[in-house]
C-alpha cells in the first residue's frame, strides 16, 4: 500500500522547514518499518522506489514545485529509473534519505536520491522526472525553471548520467521480444 499517512506527514512538515533553491538538496530521516520489509527482514526493493517518492514530494514542496503545478494544472511523471542497492536497511533503522535534482534537459529533470545509514550509503536511484501538462504532454524543462523562479538553473550533466541517458535511449521500444500472445502460449 502506497504510504499516504506518511506522505502527509511529509508534506505538513515542509511547511515548516526553510524553502529550497534548486540546486540544493532535500534530506529526511525516515525509519524502516516493518511493513516496509520483507521476508529476508529488509526494506523491500520496490519500496524503497515507493520511499524515493517521499524524498521527491519533500523536495517539490520545499523548492515551491507544488503551488506551481496547482496553479497550472501540471502533473507529474516518471520516465525511468534505476537503482543500485549497496547495503540493507533493516526493520526499525533510521535513514536519511537525500535527494538532489542533478540537472535537466529539454524535456527532463534528472534526480539522484541517495539513502544513508549514518555516513554509509545504503542505495541510490537516478531518475528521469517531468512535469506534464494533461493530454497536452511534457512542460519543457525552460518553463518549469522559469515558474519556478530559477530559470538560470542548468547545470552541467555528469557523464555518469549522461552515459545513463545514452544506455537508456539505445534500450529498444517498444521491447524486441514475441509477442505476448506467443509467450503466454508458450508457457501454458
Amino acid at each position: 500500500m502506497y504510504p499516504f499517512v506518511r506522505l502527509a506527514w511529509i508534506l505538513a512538515a515542509a511547511r515548516r522547514k526553510p524553502p529550497l533553491r534548486p540546486d540544493q538538496a532535500s534530506v529526511l530521516t525516515l525509519t524502516a518499518w516493518p511493513w516496509d520489509c520483507d521476508v529476508y527482514a529488509e526494506v523491500n526493493n520496490g519500496r524503497q522506489l515507493t520511499l524515493f517518492d517521499l524524498g521527491r514530494f519533500d523536495y517539490g514542496a520545499r523548492v515551491g514545485l507544488i503551488p506551481v503545478l496547482k496553479k497550472n494544472g501540471w502533473g507529474l511523471v516518471v520516465g525511468g529509473s534505476s537503482i543500485q542497492y549497496r547495503r540493507r536497511l533493516r526493520p526499525f533503522q533510521r535513514f536519511k534519505l537525500v535527494t538532489r535534482f542533478v540537472c535537466r534537459d529539454e524535456k527532463w529533470f534528472y534526480a539522484a536520491q541517495t539513502t544513508y545509514r549514518g555516513e554509509t550509503p545504503c542505495s541510490q536511484a537516478v531518475l528521469r522526472t517531468a512535469v506534464v501538462a494533461g493530454s497536452r504532454g511534457t512542460v519543457p524543462t525552460d518553463a518549469v525553471a522559469e515558474a519556478l523562479g530559477a530559470p538560470e538553473w542548468r547545470p552541467e550533466t555528469p557523464d555518469w548520467i549522461a552515459a545513463w541517458i545514452e544506455a537508456d535511449r539505445q534500450r529498444p521500444w517498444p521491447p524486441e521480444e514475441q509477442p505476448l500472445k506467443a509467450l503466454e502460449q508458450a508457457t501454458a
